[in-house]
């Protein structure tokens, strides 16, 4: 199943789990236990890509599963710079974010997504590290990933 796929379903649940506790205990709750739990699967799913390497992965290991997130046009990036040590690219259009809106979740799109990606890296390899300044889901011109491996030591 595609990725995107797989988002749209989770955030239909997670939607639900938003709004309760959204109710119940208020909106900075709801956020910030939303965050927690799409942080954790986030790490849970590195560490599933990792396993399955067999090795710590490098930016290039990275880059080769890209296609799992790009998968059925869901993004459309830009590659700036591929090597071992770092990965530059821009996302140039993210059906993610356009989804997201058209769900009715906009406002919570980035804790549904955009967090995912640098919680990827904990459970993917800990020496991997992304900077990131500006994303289409929060209104920027573009997403503009940069991977770095932290220097070993």
């Amino acid at each position: 199943m595609p990725i995107i796929e797989r988002r749209r379903i989770e955030a239909e649940i997670l939607r639900h789990v938003y709004d309760v506790l959204a109710e119940s205990h208020g909106v900075e709750v709801a956020r910030t236990t939303l965050d927690k739990a799409v942080s954790r699967s986030a790490i849970a799913q590195g560490e599933k890509f990792r396993t399955e390497l067999g090795r710590d992965p490098d930016l290039a290991d990275f880059a080769a599963i890209l296609p799992n997130w790009t998968a059925g046009d869901a993004l459309s990036i830009e590659v700036r710079h591929a090597a071992p040590d770092r990965l530059d690219f821009d996302v140039v259009r993210c059906r993610y974010a356009e989804m997201y809106r058209d769900m009715g979740l906009g406002e919570i799109g980035h804790l549904l997504s955009c967090n995912r990606d640098g919680e990827f890296c904990t459970g993917y390899n800990p020496a991997m590290e992304l900077t990131r300044t500006e994303t289409l889901m929060t209104g920027g011109r573009r997403c503009d990933f940069r991977y770095r491996m932290k220097p070993a030591g």
